[in-house]
């Protein structure tokens, strides 16, 4: 087995457990944060919907670029919006890796922040690290949030005080 196919098989695994977090995002309380310098519920769970989206930039271009003055962050109000954005990127992400080339795993990919390089690294350590790393970091960071809220959280890694062993 290959990095990609055993990648695109991580992602599926992954992808279903976090869209089961990101259907218990309780929508109305969006605006909360468990802290004045984090994100609010629904910025954190927009950005999770949104990480996928590097998998096509990973594989088919050189570099991406952000301008940071005319970058705005997404921002999901429903739960259908939400899952919709996870969704797609998951298929876009998934079709990107299947036409991606093993061998151009290790060319060079850069992140340039308004002109200038702010990470360069291959393609796969993109696809390991920014991709991810990225999405099971702010994933942990939404079972915290969605506990501090009382939801009910689902089987991550294994049960969970709400899901006990074979549920």
């Amino acid at each position: 087995m290959n990095f990609l196919e055993a990648f695109r098989g991580e992602l599926a695994h992954e992808a279903a457990t976090t869209r089961k977090l990101l259907e218990r995002v309780p929508m109305e309380a969006g605006a909360w944060k468990p802290h004045a310098k984090s994100m609010t519920l629904v910025l954190l769970a927009s950005h999770i919907a949104e990480i996928l989206d590097w998998i096509p930039a990973a594989v088919q271009l050189p570099e991406m670029t952000f301008n940071m003055k005319d970058y705005k962050p997404p921002f999901h109000a429903t739960t259908t919006e939400l899952l919709a954005a996870f969704d797609k990127g998951l298929q876009e992400g998934d079709k990107a890796l299947k036409g991606a080339q093993e061998a151009s795993l290790g060319e060079l990919w850069r992140l340039k922040v308004d002109g200038k390089v702010l990470l360069e690294m291959t393609r796969a350590q993109v696809l390991r690290a920014m991709v991810m790393n990225h999405l099971i970091h702010h994933r942990g960071q939404l079972t915290v949030y969605l506990r501090l809220k009382d939801v009910p959280l689902p089987s991550v890694y294994g049960p969970t005080a709400d899901t006990p062993m074979g549920t």
